[in-house]
């Protein structure tokens, strides 16, 4: 009998460790939800709109039983850290962190904290995990796989403007497991036949040098990395780019609407609808240590028919008839 009163006793006090989120939740509390976010409210609007939805497709409701408290560093990492240290005071059970520079700032602030990243850009290798499948800690969430999609945005371009044979890429060095992306871009140049001019912008002052850059060294294209900073910046990247005739390949369906001719990435919404499904998931008892990381598995490309018309560009049918969003 003592010995079953014991296995008892242990077995309480495991789920009380595995399962707290849960536990406190069928008590009725309200739990509150930091969003850790690079970009600024207008730029984040249609991404935490999509993330809310998740949430209430999954039950949860806001004034009920979650709260959100939201931080945004305006397109400036060097406040993410600050931010992160305000959520913490502010005793957020989770904290859902995007990108690179917010996810590093969230693990610095808290080894304790459930932390559920969105738009992570090699999250092992940037040290945020220790596997895909057992990421270990108190981290778990979506990759990006930018570094993956490099080298296949290349590819699209190259078949897009079949005689580009200098290409430009335009990257923020300072954001963690941003030149993994760089080098698959290498990779695929090398293998296509195509010059590439490696440009890094550490500021939105550079912006007009690197394009002043690319026109000295005679580039046909531009191929801009999708970071907290040019996605802030990706209407001038846009005006830039076509006030110089270049072609230009970016990041995700949001700098096409801004102006760039194309783009290949996963759905930036969706990705933050999924995201809720992890916060649920933890809220429920589950131990983010557990949660594997979920990788995008449908991309979608995007063409602006009135850009490559600006540019003189007639993009070939079989690249149009691959397009999932056309903007005329």
């Amino acid at each position: 009998m003592k010995l079953r009163a014991v296995a008892t006793v242990l077995a309480l006090a495991l789920g009380l460790l595995v399962a707290p989120l849960a536990a406190e939740t069928q008590a009725g509390k309200a739990y509150r939800i930091g969003v850790l976010q690079p970009l600024s409210t207008t730029d984040s609007a249609p991404h935490l709109d999509a993330f809310r939805q998740g949430l209430r497709e999954l039950g949860n409701v806001e004034g009920q039983n979650i709260a959100i408290e939201s931080r945004y560093a305006e397109g400036h990492a060097d406040r993410l850290p600050a931010l992160a240290a305000e959520l913490i005071r502010a005793h957020v059970d989770i904290i859902l962190a995007v990108n690179n520079p917010g996810i590093a700032a969230a693990q610095r602030a808290t080894k304790t904290i459930p932390i559920v990243m969105v738009i992570a850009t090699d999250p092992v290798g940037s040290g945020f995990v220790a596997s895909l499948a057992r990421p270990g800690a108190n981290i778990t969430g979506l990759s990006a796989q930018f570094a993956e999609l490099g080298g296949k945005r290349l590819q699209l371009l190259r078949e897009a403007i079949p005689n580009v044979s200098r290409v430009a890429i335009l990257w923020d060095p300072t954001e963690p497991g941003r030149r993994a992306e760089v080098n698959a871009i290498e990779v695929a140049g090398r293998a296509l036949g195509v010059q590439l001019q490696l440009l890094e912008m550490r500021s939105p002052n550079e912006i007009a040098s690197a394009f002043a850059s690319m026109m000295h060294e005679r580039a046909g294209a531009v191929l801009v990395q999708g970071t907290t900073m040019t996605y802030a910046q990706r209407a001038r990247i846009a005006d830039h780019a076509a006030s110089r005739r270049l072609a230009s390949l970016c990041a995700i369906r949001e700098f096409v609407q801004a102006g760039c001719l194309m783009s290949y990435s996963f759905s930036f919404t969706e990705r933050y609808r999924r995201a809720a499904v992890y916060v649920d998931k933890i809220l429920k008892g589950a131990t983010p240590a557990d949660l594997p990381i979920e990788q995008p598995t449908k991309f979608e490309l995007v063409i602006n028919l009135k850009t490559a018309k600006a540019l003189g560009l007639t993009i070939p049918q079989s690249v149009l008839a691959r397009a999932d969003y056309v903007i005329q």
